[in-house]
């Protein structure tokens, strides 16, 4: 068995979630997608947070960049396109058990974009969509530090913004 094939056989049969008691961390990307002022978010139908509101996202496949990742999951999980304006941050979740043992560890590489076409549906890993007003996030339940990376892609938007209209 190659060594890709027995990390994933290794990780397919862990407990529940594929992705519980890594050996490494996960690399993937989310999107922060803005259109008049407000920002989509879709709901999570899989773990870790199932259930919470989340930016589009996923993980890196092999071969791919980072921005086409991130416009992949944001077509595949809601359906729209949008244009990346900049790389936002990176944002490690590392979530442990009761044991202390390190449940999941994701590392994900955040970008700030603009809406362009399509209307936002739910596909197979989001349940809901909604087009959210920044200040509203708290009220939402969203996954970990979700307003804090709204908020710095909006700054970021807003930035090129009166960069370019002075």
């Amino acid at each position: 068995m190659s060594p890709i094939g027995s990390f994933a056989a290794r990780t397919a049969t862990r407990r529940g979630f594929p992705r519980e008691y890594p050996d490494r961390p996960y690399f993937g990307v989310s999107l922060a997608v803005f259109q008049s002022g407000r920002v989509l978010l879709a709901r999570r139908t899989r773990p870790p947070f199932a259930g919470a509101f989340s930016l589009p996202g996923g993980l890196v496949e092999a071969g791919e960049t980072m921005e086409s990742a991130a416009l992949r999951e944001l077509r595949e999980e809601v359906e729209i396109d949008a244009r990346i304006v900049a790389f936002n941050q990176c944002i490690e979740l590392i979530g442990r058990d009761g044991a202390g043992k390190i449940r999941h560890h994701f590392v994900i590489a955040s970008f700030a974009g603009e809406w362009i076409a399509g209307e936002a549906k739910p596909g197979p890993e989001a349940s809901e969509t909604v087009w959210a007003e920044p200040s509203s996030l708290a009220a939402l339940g969203c996954t970990p530090n979700i307003a804090a990376v709204v908020e710095a892609a909006e700054a970021l938007l807003n930035a090129r913004l009166r960069a370019h209209f002075p």
